[in-house]
Parts: C-alpha cells; sequence; structure tokens
C-alpha cells in the first residue's frame, strides 16, 4: 500500500515524541543525565513477593499473542475496504488526513466504496485480497471477543494474586524515575537493564501499565463506535470521540502504538537477554536453559499454523478472489 499523509497530521503526531528527545538532549547538554534510582540485584532468597511469572500469566500473555495477531490481521484487511481516515464524519474526498493508495477520487464519474478497496496479500491481511470486508469483519469480531475474554481473566487474575503490584505506580516518584530512564536511552546512556523476573525498572513498569489500562481500554471503547448496528441503537456512542470517523482514527492509531510497543518490547527481549528472558514468559524460570527458547519457538510456530488455518477456513466458505487492483481514473 502507498502512504499519504496530510503534514499537519504527520508534526501532530510525531512532536510529542520529538519535544521529549529534544528536552532530553537539552537536559544532557545543559545540566547532565540524571541520576539513575538504585538497581537492586535480587535472587529468591532476597526478593519480596510478588515476583516471577506465574502459569496463568504466561498462558494470558500467549493467548493474548495469538489473538491481536489476528486483531491486527483482520483490521488491516477491513480497512483495506476503504483505505481512508478522516477526521470529519461526512468524509468529503480530499479531506482524509490518511491515504493508504496511490488512487485519488476522480472527479469525472461516481466513485463508490467498492472503486476504493485496495488489494491486500493474504500474507497480511485476514482473509487478503480485494472485496473480502465481510470475512474481515467476521475474524475481527470473533477475535475481539476471545482477546477481552482473556484480557478480563488476566486482570481478575491481576489482581486477585497480587501481581498488580509489579504493574501499577505506586507513587508519584516513578514519573521522574521513568524520566531519568527515557533520558538514558534517548542519549544512548544505556542503564543497566534490571532483571524482569524481580523487578522492572520505572519506564518498563508505566509503559506495561499503559498498554495494560489504557490502551486495551481505548481499543475497546473505539470499536463500537464504527459499528452500524451498535451505533443505531445507541445513536449517542459515535459522539463520545467526537464521531465515528474521529473513533475510526483513534483506533487505527491505538493498533500503530500496539505494534510500536510490540516491536520495541521483543527488541528489549532480545537485547538484554534472549534466553532467560524466553525462559521467563514461557517456562517460568530464572535460569538460561534452552527448553524455554524451543518451546517458545515452537509456539510461535503454533501461532502460524493457527493463522494459516484462519486463510483456509475464511477462504473455504469466500467466493473466489479478485486481485486485480482497481482502475486509476483522473478527471478530463
Amino acid at each position: 500500500m502507498t502512504m499519504h499523509i496530510r503534514l499537519k497530521t504527520l508534526l501532530l503526531l510525531v512532536s510529542p515524541l520529538f519535544l521529549l528527545v529534544a528536552t532530553a538532549y537539552v537536559q544532557w547538554g545543559t545540566v547532565s543525565i540524571p541520576a539513575l534510582p538504585p538497581n537492586r540485584v535480587f535472587t529468591p532468597e532476597t526478593a519480596v513477593e510478588p515476583y516471577g511469572f506465574p502459569a496463568w500469566l504466561r498462558i494470558t500473555h500467549y493467548v493474548n499473542f495469538l489473538f491481536l495477531i489476528l486483531l491486527v490481521r483482520s483490521g488491516l484487511q477491513i480497512l483495506a475496504d476503504h483505505p481512508r481516515l478522516y477526521w470529519n464524519v461526512h468524509c468529503t474526498p480530499g479531506t482524509e488526513w490518511l491515504r493508504l493508495t496511490p488512487v485519488e477520487v476522480p472527479k469525472d464519474r461516481v466513485w463508490t466504496a467498492k472503486d476504493d478497496s485496495r488489494y491486500l496479500s493474504p500474507w497480511i491481511g485476514l482473509p487478503g485480497y480485494r472485496h473480502t470486508v465481510g470475512m474481515a469483519r467476521h475474524w475481527h469480531f470473533l477475535s475481539v471477543l476471545f482477546w477481552v475474554g482473556n484480557g478480563l481473566v488476566f486482570v481478575v487474575l491481576l489482581f486477585s494474586m497480587g501481581q498488580w503490584q509489579r504493574l501499577v505506580p505506586m507513587s508519584w516518584q516513578i514519573v521522574p524515575d521513568a524520566w531519568a530512564v527515557f533520558v538514558h536511552y534517548a542519549t544512548f546512556h544505556l542503564p543497566p537493564e534490571p532483571n524482569g523476573f524481580y523487578s522492572y525498572n520505572a519506564l518498563q513498569q508505566l509503559a506495561y501499565f499503559g498498554v495494560v489500562f489504557v490502551l486495551a481500554p481505548l481499543a475497546i471503547l473505539t470499536g463500537p463506535s464504527m459499528s452500524p448496528a451498535f451505533t443505531a441503537r445507541f445513536t449517542w456512542y459515535p459522539k463520545l470521540p467526537g464521531n465515528r470517523q474521529i473513533g475510526r482514527s483513534l483506533h487505527f492509531l491505538i493498533m500503530c502504538s500496539f505494534l510500536a510497543f510490540v516491536f520495541m518490547h521483543v527488541t528489549m527481549v532480545v537485547l538484554t537477554g534472549f534466553v532467560q528472558n524466553i525462559n521467563h514468559i514461557v517456562v517460568g524460570t530464572d535460569d538460561a536453559n534452552p527448553a524455554g527458547l524451543y518451546l517458545g519457538l515452537l509456539g510461535v510456530g503454533l501461532v502460524v499454523l493457527l493463522n494459516v488455518f484462519a486463510n483456509w477456513a475464511a477462504w473455504k466458505r469466500t467466493p473466489e478472489p479478485s486481485s486485480t487492483p482497481p482502475r486509476r481514473s483522473s478527471a478530463r
């Protein structure tokens, strides 16, 4: 897909991160690198509960990984059926802030949503190809039921088992502590990494808290604002984000935030002791035994197979796909 984004919106989206990084460099250049909170080294004898990754947490983590992939793939397929995002509700051609197609709406003939639909490879979209929005919605709605259900199980167990203390900040001191860690990363003065089996640094804790208690609820809340059936019954609901198109845009940006988090999360897992980190979340041990790595790779392979099955199941009940791209038209 070709991407065209309005400069004003792009600046609005990237300026917060740019300002944070710029502020970090200003502090480094004019004052100094802020001091980090003490990095304590724990052992099973010295650590204070809760620590580690119990079986219920590891299982819900894996289930979340599976259904998040299905949601992203089917969501991209839904987006490909009308690859334009707006802040306004009237969707006048040319007013979109993001256009994921090289095709501009022609002015010399009728242009429908079917004309605007784009081809998406089945390696990316679920089920892939063009004009498959119905099946994509089926997989999206089916996956979200399991994703939300798994999330509810995770949150209930998180608070009933005491593991919430590892994610929920207990003091406002976490803000300056997280800023200190961020300045070190932003200026490439990489801080010592804590052993995540026992504790997280302040920036990690804020990131995990934000994903679980901010991003996930926002994804759930913005989703229904795009549903014609839901909004026909609850006409006030699309007005919560502003209008249906704002809800649609926010839903897309939340997906991008999830993907950015996953990228950074996996990168840090690899860079800070891959085998040991994989053992934490796969078998719940704090060692470098390769068993966790092998089981983890097997689990990833199973997720891939389940996605292949999802595509097969989709096309078993779907007519032959249309792979012909839409005609390029221009005003004469």
